[in-house]
């Protein structure tokens, strides 16, 4: 069974996520706040990470700069989910370290497609600022 990692501060957005994500057969963790995110990961090596940009503590650009320095996250591919998006904030986002970035309020059906399609390619570093 797949391991997904999911912070979020907000209950409401973690209980959506983490309901369509066990329901797609994910054992699914969560964190409250950066700095649980990256215990949590060190805790349980998911095989995907999704963080929300704003999170008390440290925010989601600090959490993925962080796992990124570390060999064993390394190519764990990490999702960034947001209710702000500015223009802009998704380039920064892929230059930062993630892999992807969703906009909330996420259809359900592309969380479903987002996360399929980051566990089956993985990470690769090198598509960044070109997407």
């Amino acid at each position: 069974m797949k391991k997904v990692l999911l912070a979020d501060d907000k209950a409401s957005s973690r209980e959506l996520i983490r309901t369509v994500l066990e329901s797609l057969a994910f054992e699914v963790s969560e964190a409250i706040d950066g700095l649980e995110a990256l215990d949590r990961a060190r805790e349980v090596r998911p095989d995907l990470i999704i963080l929300d940009l704003q999170m008390p503590k440290l925010d989601g650009f600090g959490v993925v700069s962080q796992l990124r320095r570390e060999p064993q996250f390394a190519h764990t591919p990490v999702m960034a989910l947001t209710a702000s998006a500015m223009y802009g904030d998704r380039q920064r986002a892929i230059e930062a370290g993630f892999d992807s970035y969703v906009s909330k309020p996420v259809p359900l059906f592309q969380l479903r497609d987002e996360v399929g399609r980051l566990l089956q390619n993985g990470r690769v570093a090198e598509h960044s600022a070109s997407e």
